[in-house]
């Protein structure tokens, strides 16, 4: 909200205060001042010219010799080039010594062999917003009013010697989007007396010849006031400048009318041009489905049942709380105008500007609900009055008003002890009073149950609660004298929650193994599933769609991190990037019809990589990506948040490699508990993305947090006893998982068993067909003592002995 500091002025008394001195006491109080814009950018020196009589000059067909009285004695010869200079105008005229925006000082000067005295200016030469200039303002010289007094300064004449406040405001501060709304602020602030004239009193003679009819709920009231034998011509230049310093571009002296009540007043306004409704009847209704509309800015709009619309028995003649129609526009034809001013519901007009495109000031104060129910009639006799000074019209019957559901407003008990136990101060009965008094609330001069009654003004429907009232007081008791103290009560100290630690460690371990972090859009398209071999899942294929997608590639949430990850491979492998190691913690979205939740959001922590693993040495060739690199990969990383003895069980996967996919599972209360998946893609998915060989990854979060339930992760101290290894050649059937004898080794190895792994594996003409050589390497030791030949060998047999006894396995000589 833009705020100029002389149209301020009027209201209340400021003088004393710069500008910058007032936006500190506003920021002060609660509604920041971010910008402060100073009108006259660097004009001195600059008057009222007149234009006595041109000539051409002689060496240049563009220029123009003039003859200008500038009230300085004598007349000046000033040489200008503008297309629109004519004798008799009036003009800003720079004489010798007068400076311009941007450092420019006049000094005399021969142009073309002819002596110029100084400059005809332009608006755009003089600092203005040629943005909201009409367009024959712009091009060429700025032309003066006929009565522009000659020799007067032009930065007083054009008010330019002023400075405009730009408010911050929040949303639920909409109530200052108006001179009237921010002159109780500083005068409460300031504590100085408001001069705003806030009632006005209906001067027409006769009867209203209109007639008002609401036919919507989204419309509680509606007032109109007609006045005729207006005569439509450019509004004074004081009603100009106004509109200018606050961003507003002038049209005609009853428009301007309307936006100067709109930012004084703060109640939107509109005028129709009587002539133009049919039977001089307005109906407020909602709008027929495919009903079409031309609005003021020339587009035609097709309307439906949800917009709530200005009619007249025949047709539309406006979008409520919007924008007027081009059929019933003021122009330099009307003679009898119809003003507008209404309550329209802040939901439907919200909703009828954004899906018809459309912006306006009006629409931003309905949109906002912070209308003030109690002004809409004043505002509507101010605007009448004011038109019928300036375009000499005359205001005919009182206003027709039609009120469906009059303007209440609330009552608010505040009880003083709670006051200052929020505000931890010690602020007295009388002070709180004081300050609701001069912001306007009417205080009761009895107490109710300990509690003061506070009847709160129309024009703050913000105020509802007990603690909104607190607010005020703190604002304008200062926020500066609130002591600082410490909150009391019992207080728990902040931490993160166990899945926040166990993202962090992930993250932490992924990367420290050597992938990249990667952020993917949770928006997708079902389209990316079949390529990847996932569409055969009813569970992948049903997603939910978006009502209004960015594009039909972002059209419904994910319910697979696969295509997300798949889709960065290919980026980056279409720039000959095809080294990647990259990781996910993401979350997929799946429908769940029937339950109090609709959509279940499930994290996930995905990897895919592909090419070559791992850092080169000097002459060292690159290791492609296997299984058993990811499979590290995974194990390092439930290692690192405190998951350990865990199972790759081979396994079926839609979109993995049939032969290169195992399940991750963990023993867990007596049972098995599934962790994620870890797979080679399957090839028919490799060769539809155009990839290379890719593995991928997925571990499901809340299977994880379950795993590390009541775990921790310990360290062990540094052995005391030495260890005794010893290894193991295995014959066993083809079929048999390497990780199946792992688990058997563990269990028939007990508390002495420290480690175990597999270093080899072996298929070859010195092994017996369908059978596989696997090769384990054990460690035993006792924290206690030194283990001896014996013990070992009698722990060793048993473990032989259970992996004949559960696999079938023979030792390999």
């Amino acid at each position: 909200m833009k705020i100029s500091y002389n149209w301020l002025r009027e209201y209340i008394e400021i003088d004393d205060l710069t500008p910058q001195e007032l936006g500190a006491r506003l920021t002060e109080g609660g509604i920041p001042v971010e910008v402060f814009t100073e009108l006259n950018q660097g004009v001195t020196g600059v008057v009222v010219g007149h234009v006595v009589e041109t000539r051409q000059h002689e060496n240049a067909d563009k220029l123009r010799v003039c003859t200008i009285n500038a009230g300085t004695g004598d007349h000046l010869q000033i040489v200008c080039g503008a297309p629109n200079v004519a004798p008799g105008q009036k003009v800003p005229v720079a004489v010798v010594g007068a400076e311009l925006p941007g450092d420019f000082k006049i000094k005399k000067a021969k142009l073309r062999g002819v002596e110029s005295q100084g400059m005809l200016c332009s608006a755009k030469e003089l600092g203005m917003d040629v943005k909201l200039l009409p367009k024959e303002q712009t091009e060429g010289l700025y032309i003066l009013p006929e009565d522009a007094p000659v020799g007067h300064d032009i930065a007083d004449y054009l008010l330019m010697n002023d400075t405009v406040l730009e408010l911050e405001l929040t949303p639920n501060r909409s109530d200052a989007l108006n001179y009237r709304g921010v002159a109780y602020e500083v005068a409460a602030i300031l504590d100085r007396p408001m001069k705003m004239k806030e009632e006005y009193t209906a001067h027409g003679n006769g009867s209203s010849p209109v007639t008002v009819k609401i036919e919507s709920d989204n419309c509680t009231k509606y007032a109109a006031q007609v006045v005729q034998n207006v005569t439509v011509s450019e509004s004074p230049l004081w009603l100009q400048a106004k509109l200018l310093a606050v961003g507003v571009r002038p049209i005609n002296n009853v428009v301007d009318v309307t936006n100067f009540v709109m930012f004084e007043l703060g109640q939107p306004l509109h005028a129709f041009d009587l002539s133009k409704v049919a039977q001089d009847t307005i109906i407020v209704r909602q709008a027929q489905d495919g009903e079409t509309h031309v609005t003021l800015d020339g587009v035609e709009r097709t309307l439906d049942a949800s917009m709530l619309v200005i009619a007249d028995p025949e047709k539309v003649i406006g979008l409520a709380g919007v924008m007027g129609g081009e059929n019933s526009e003021v122009d330099a034809a009307t003679k009898n105008i119809v003003l507008e001013s209404a309550y329209f519901d802040p939901g439907t007009t919200r909703k009828t500007g954004k899906a018809l495109g459309l912006f306006s000031e009006a629409q931003k104060r309905f949109e906002k609900g912070m209308i003030d129910q109690g002004m809409i009639t004043n505002a509507l006799l101010r605007a009448a009055e004011l038109i019928a000074e300036l375009a000499g019209g005359e205001v005919v019957g009182g206003p027709v008003e039609v009120v469906k559901k009059g303007a209440e407003p609330h009552v608010l008990d505040l009880r003083h002890e709670r006051v200052n136990e929020v505000l931890g101060t010690s602020i007295t009965e009388d002070e709180m009073v004081a300050v609701l008094k001069r912001l306007g609330f009417e205080v009761s001069g009895f107490k109710v149950d300990g509690a003061h009654r506070i009847t709160v003004p129309t024009r703050r429907p913000d105020m509802v609660r007990e603690v909104d009232l607190i607010e005020e007081v703190a604002r304008i008791y200062g926020y500066d004298k609130i002591p600082s103290t410490l909150p009391s009560g019992n207080y728990v100290q902040g931490q993160l929650t166990p899945e926040q630690r166990l993202r962090r460690t992930a993250r932490e371990v992924l990367i420290n193994a050597g992938l990249n972090e990667v952020v993917t859009y949770s928006f997708t398209n079902v389209g990316l599933l079949e390529p990847l071999g996932l569409h055969t899942e009813a569970t992948l294929t049903n997603q939910v769609k978006l009502f209004n997608p960015m594009s039909e590639d972002r059209s419904a949430l994910r319910t697979h991190l696969l295509p997300s990850l798949v889709e960065v491979v290919q980026y980056n492998r279409n720039r000959r990037t095809n080294d990647l190691a990259l990781f996910e913690i993401g979350r997929v979205f799946s429908p769940e019809p029937g339950v109090d939740t609709p959509v279940t959001e499930r994290v996930r922590i995905a990897g895919i990589m592909t090419g070559n693993y791992g850092a080169l040495g000097v002459g060292e060739k690159g290791r492609p990506v296997d299984f058993f690199a990811v499979k590290g990969v995974v194990e390092t990383l439930l290692d690192g948040i405190g998951i350990t003895d865990v199972l790759f069980v081979r396994a079926a996967q839609a979109g993995l490699h049939p032969g290169r996919t195992a399940k991750i599972v963990k023993r867990h209360e007596g049972e098995l508990l599934e962790l994620g998946v870890i797979g080679g893609l399957h090839p028919e998915a490799e060769e539809a993305c155009d990839l290379s060989p890719t593995y991928y990854f997925e571990l499901h979060m809340e299977a994880l947090l379950t795993a590390k339930e009541r775990s921790e992760l310990v360290v062990p101290p540094l052995p005391k006893f030495p260890s005794i290894e010893r290894d193991i050649a295995l014959l066993v059937d083809i079929d048999t998982p390497a990780g199946d004898l792992l688990d058997t080794i563990r269990i028939a190895g007990g508390d002495l068993l420290v480690s175990v792994r597999i270093f080899d594996f072996y298929q070859g003409a010195q092994v017996p067909a369908g059978k596989k050589s696997l090769a384990y390497g054990l460690v035993y030791r006792s924290s206690e003592r030194t283990l001896t030949d014996e013990e070992v060998t009698e722990r060793h047999n048993r473990v032989l002995e259970a992996l004949k006894a559960g696999h079938h396995a023979e030792l390999r000589a």
